[in-house]
Formats: C-alpha cells, structure tokens, sequence
C-alpha cells in the first residue's frame, strides 16, 4: 500500500466563494464537472485545499460518482425513480407530481461535496466526476455556491 503526503508550513492561505449558475438540464443525472471547473478559474491559484460545492434548491443534488459509462448515469435515475416514485399519495402535491419524489431523492444523495484540492485542481479519482442529479421534470438553471479555502501558491 502506498500513501502521498502533501504539506505545506508558513504557507500563505485564501478564502474565495462564488455562486455559480449550471445550465439547465433535462431531469437525470449530468456530469458538470467541467462545467463547474470553468467557472472558477480560481482554483489554479490553490497549491492544496478543499473545494466545497453546495447546491441551493431541495429538488436536486449533488453527487460525486462515475465519469466515464453513461450507462451508471441512466441506472441510477431508474433506481432513484423506483425508490421515490411519482405516484404514491404525497401530501405536498402544490409543484406537480416530481416534486415531492424530488425533494426525496435530493435528501437521500446530498447538497453538498468537499474534494481536495491539489495544485490547482480538483483531486477527484480515475472515474469521479461530479453529477448534478437534476430531479425535476421542467428545472431552470441551478445554483452552487462553491467554496475554496487552502494554501496559495507562491
């Protein structure tokens, strides 16, 4: 088993936030990563940190899953739809038959992601992308507010 150490002592260290807009997806799974990473610029000034993402509406999520075989994308909105279906007698009904199911399936994934942050970039895994998991059927744009704090590089 091997391991990698990083530090940094005496280093000089940043906060930065920015809430960023993703484009509008149809309802499914989406691989943003990229989306997300041309949008903050900023990162590359980090040597080693963390970047958080959170998602600001309860009716998607954010995931870090796989990147590569869309298929994984696919089986999970299928799975996702049979464990909170549409048509189980939800009291909250007002939006329209996804949305209480969507409200369900972004409480069970998450609003949130801290991923590390080394020399200037995400360090995500061979497979890790990060997902918006889009619940709705007619969302507009969602927001993120993405935190990164770390030490800069000289």
């Amino acid at each position: 088993m091997s391991s990698t150490c990083s530090s940094i002592l005496s280093a000089k260290t940043g906060w930065f936030q920015r809430t960023i807009e993703l484009n509008r997806a149809q309802r499914g799974c989406h691989i943003v990563t990229e989306e997300v990473l041309a949008k903050l610029p900023e990162i590359k000034q980090f040597n080693i940190g963390l970047c958080h993402l959170m998602i600001m509406h309860t009716s998607a999520a954010l995931s870090l899953n796989e990147n590569a075989d869309p298929d994984v994308r696919k089986d999970m909105e299928m799975f996702l739809n049979r464990l909170a279906p549409e048509d189980l007698p939800y009291k909250h009904i007002e939006e329209g038959p996804d949305d209480m199911p969507a409200h369900i399936k972004s409480a069970l994934l998450g609003h949130s992601l801290t991923i590390p942050i080394t020399e200037g970039r995400l360090n995500l895994g061979t497979w890790q992308g990060i997902w918006l998991c889009e619940h709705r059927n007619r969302a507009s744009g969602r927001r993120i507010v993405v935190t990164l704090n770390g030490a800069l590089k000289a």
